[in-house]
């Protein structure tokens, strides 16, 4: 509750992340601190593509990636009120948008895919 809120997300760079050194001696705070916040995405989206790739290190977190998930939390203390929002007068209409990139991790060179749907006005 204390600390210092971050404006802007951590994943400018993401080769960090997969170094394999300094081991988490118990997990357990990393799987239920990523278990919160996939729950957040539902009214944060934005926090989606973030916490589904500091996710891939479930079975062997490192301090880093810890460090890493409370960075996410710190952005989140920034905008508390920022969130989903439906107006009553919005036209309910389903739009949605795609991008790709291909083989984007430089290590295992997977693609990777995000997209946004609208209901109405609101991104969902």
């Amino acid at each position: 509750m204390g600390s210092k809120p971050f404006s802007t997300l951590f994943l400018g760079n993401t080769n960090s992340l997969y170094k394999t050194e300094n081991y988490l001696d118990n997990p357990n705070a990393f799987h239920r601190l990523i278990g919160k916040l996939f729950y957040l995405t539902n009214t944060r989206p934005y926090l989606c593509f973030t916490v589904n790739l500091l996710s891939e290190f479930m079975k062997e977190p490192t301090n880093y990636h810890y460090q890493a998930l409370q960075h996410v939390l710190r952005y989140g203390k920034s905008s508390p009120s920022e969130g989903l929002f439906f107006a009553a007068n919005s036209d309910i209409q389903i739009k949605g948008f795609s991008d790709s990139d291909w083989a984007t991790c430089p290590n295992t060179r997977r693609s990777t895919i995000g997209y946004c749907i609208f209901l109405g006005s609101s991104l969902v």
